[in-house]
């Protein structure tokens, strides 16, 4: 079967690249074998992957499990039938109605996905920071400059002072006059960018406080983060991962803006009025 697949479980897809040679090779059997895995024993599973049993359960136990009876469980829960659990790939051949439908559906995958990945502690923790915050940078390079772009606009519609920095010269710039009462929101599909990664060690270094939005848990931004929020977009041939994440992303975004729109009710209804007052003497 080809790499190129979705992993029945959202937590195992988020992590696939912090597993070892020998765990990697674990959860590409486990992928591959799943009505077999069902019946197997830590041992069985150890023998077909040419590893010990130990490290099965240090990978089950890697994937938040606490051993491989728990993750059959949660395999057994996803309920996918095997062609649902390989990616929509799109041809050439496809009309754009069933593109529309693959394309579509890998979005909705995505973002359910993500509903069982995300911490929503972390999010209430994200919501009270940004709402205390003296000040919001925002920083992501390449397809997550977009999602920053859209936190800024959307933001900002609170009377927040936040600001998206695209260019790495930029964030460092931010990054070192900010303070704690100030926060960092980074974005990044790996969260393994050098630059991106610079302008945050540079906030750390001011205790300025960091919230992640990135597809991978364990990702070096996460690990410097103090709230991590990740989710992941599904994956299609001629559509990278990455730009499937950035609607992922930009979905996590909306719940931020929505949960501070709660928070700050009557303050939000009012700005929202005076910047449609505003926006309407420009329309014809």
């Amino acid at each position: 079967m080809e790499k190129e697949k979705l992993f029945q479980l959202p937590i195992l897809r988020s992590r696939y690249h912090d597993l070892t040679k020998s765990e990697r090779r674990i959860a590409d059997y486990v992928i591959e074998n799943e009505k077999n895995i069902m019946e197997q024993t830590i041992s069985d599973i150890a023998a077909q992957t040419n590893s010990s049993e130990i490290t099965v359960s240090r990978f089950c136990k890697k994937l938040g499990f606490s051993g491989l009876q728990s993750l059959k469980i949660a395999l057994a829960g996803e309920n996918l039938r095997p062609d649902e659990s390989i990616y929509q790939a799109i041809h050439q051949e496809d009309s754009y109605e069933t593109m529309a439908g693959k394309i579509f559906k890998n979005i909705n995958d995505g973002l359910q996905d993500t509903l069982k990945l995300l911490d929503f502690k972390a999010v209430e923790e994200a919501v009270a920071v940004l709402c205390r915050a003296r000040s919001i940078a925002v920083y992501g390079l390449g397809n997550s400059a977009n999602v920053c772009r859209d936190i800024e606009t959307r933001f900002m519609r609170f009377g927040m002072f936040v600001h998206a920095y695209a260019d790495p010269h930029l964030q460092v710039t931010s990054a070192a006059l900010l303070t704690k009462a100030d926060v960092v929101i980074a974005v990044s599909h790996t969260g393994a960018t050098l630059e991106l990664l610079q302008s945050v060690d540079i906030a750390k270094d001011n205790a300025v406080p960091v919230i992640a939005i990135t597809s991978y848990e364990r990702s070096p931004l996460a690990k410097r983060a103090d709230i991590v929020l990740h989710g992941m977009g599904r994956e299609v041939k001629y559509r990278s991962e990455a730009a499937a994440s950035r609607l992922v992303h930009l979905a996590i975004a909306d719940l931020l803006y929505t949960g501070i729109s709660l928070q700050n009710s009557e303050q939000y209804v009012d700005h929202m009025q005076r910047m449609r007052q505003v926006i309407a003497k420009r329309r014809v």
